[in-house]
């Protein structure tokens, strides 16, 4: 385990029995780019395990916190919860920005700030932790971090549309408008294909096992656009 890995793994409170664990989350795939031989492998893998841990202590955290609420509106602080903004943000908290290793192009082009690589890296780091510690190692670490930033907001995030609705309102714009555009799969379990664009901002598309989700779905993409 580098140096920074040591200090990362002082700072998480937990002494892990397969150190490489941690060195790998703290490791971006262009590490490895213009590479014939991989220095070492990148935190993908261990990002994919963390994003579902991650995913379940949260609604965890929301089913408990919340036992009067609706599936809805649970559903809606979820998805604020485990977006990359917030995910960053923890990321930020434990000094990932400047503990990665990653190749120099991309450090120059602003990788350390970047909100996905962030994102991606804190959920590598909550893969190691639940592979190398079980769950409750991995669980107490997002209880940890994600308390406050549940704490923050007493009522529910409003959905996507509506976000999107009363943004373009507020800017004396047209409404967004909602296409179909595809649907995929087959007719039993359809996955649809919905764009939504407002008229002199730009479009977005996002799919969804319902119009509805989709919708959705597509409402988040083009509002991140619109806020980045």
């Amino acid at each position: 385990m580098g140096a920074k890995a040591s200090e990362l793994a002082d700072l998480l409170g937990h002494r892990f029995a397969s150190p490489d664990l941690l060195s790998q989350a703290l490791t971006h795939p262009s590490i490895n780019q213009g590479r014939k031989y991989k220095q070492s492998a990148p935190y993908e893998r261990l990002e994919f395990l963390g994003d579902r841990v991650l995913g379940l202590v949260v609604a965890d955290m929301l089913y408990r916190a919340f036992p009067d609420e609706a599936e809805g509106a649970l559903a809606r602080r979820f998805t604020a919860l485990v977006r990359k903004e917030a995910v960053a943000r923890v990321a930020l908290s434990i000094g990932l920005d400047r503990r990665l290793a990653m190749a120099k192009g991309d450090e120059d082009a602003g990788g350390r700030a970047n909100q996905g690589i962030l994102a991606d890296a804190c959920e590598a780091v909550i893969g190691a932790l639940y592979a190398d510690g079980g769950f409750e190692v991995a669980a107490r670490f997002v209880r940890g971090h994600w308390r406050a930033i549940m704490d923050e907001v007493s009522a529910p995030p409003k959905d996507a549309k509506t976000e999107l609705q009363e943004w373009a309102q507020g800017r004396g714009l047209k409404l967004p408008a909602y296409v179909v555009v595809g649907s995929e799969g087959p007719a039993h379990e359809p996955v649809f294909l919905v764009e939504v664009a407002v008229e002199g901002v730009g479009s977005a598309q996002g799919r969804g096992s319902s119009k509805r989700v989709a919708e959705q779905a597509a409402a988040t993409e083009l509002l991140e656009k619109v806020k980045s």
